[in-house]
Parts: structure tokens; C-alpha cells; sequence
């Protein structure tokens, strides 16, 4: 009985603490909108942007090259080419690491 009337004593006088404690353990670790859910939902969205602008500037890339071959139809042999290693039947092609590396 001694020990039950120290504990009561003990929860009697420190309820407020206790129940912030219990309270503040629901928020962060407990709660389906917990805070550690909320950071790793605010990550994922930064991540998500980052890759949002990422292909916003392939895009845009893109874009220009395409915009490029269709003014330009020297632009088009140029890249064909330079990428694929196409040539003319007449032609030699001299590829050198430095270029593959790139």
C-alpha cells in the first residue's frame, strides 16, 4: 500500500507535467500527422520541385534544339554527325577518347 500512496503522491503532484510529457510523445511520434511525418512529407515535396525544375530545364532545352533544327537544316546534319556518328560514303570518321568521354 506504501508504494501505491507514493505513486499517487507522485501523480498528484506532477499530473500537468506528466500529461504535457504523454501529450507532447502523442504529437511527435504517435500521431497519424505527426511532426516526423510532416518533415518527411515537406522533404519529399522539396525533392519533388527539385525534379520539377530539373525536366522544366530539359524541356526548355529541348525545346531550343528542336526550334534549332527546324531553322536550320545544317543543324540537322551537324547532329547527326557529331551524336551518331553518321557520315557521308566518301567520308572517314576519326573518333577520339576525349570526345567518347564527354
Amino acid at each position: 500500500m506504501d508504494k501505491f500512496s507514493s505513486m499517487s503522491n507522485f501523480f498528484g503532484r506532477y499530473k500537468y507535467i506528466i500529461t504535457l510529457l504523454v501529450f507532447g510523445v502523442i504529437i511527435v511520434f504517435l500521431d497519424e500527422n505527426s511532426i516526423l511525418r510532416r518533415m518527411e512529407v515537406a522533404n519529399e515535396a522539396r525533392n519533388t520541385r527539385n525534379e520539377i525544375e530539373k525536366y522544366r530545364q530539359e524541356f526548355e532545352e529541348s525545346t531550343l534544339r528542336l526550334n534549332e533544327l527546324d531553322a536550320d537544316s545544317n543543324s540537322i546534319e551537324r547532329i547527326a554527325r557529331e551524336k551518331y556518328l553518321m557520315k557521308k560514303p566518301n567520308e572517314d570518321i576519326f573518333v577520339f577518347e576525349e570526345d567518347l568521354e564527354q
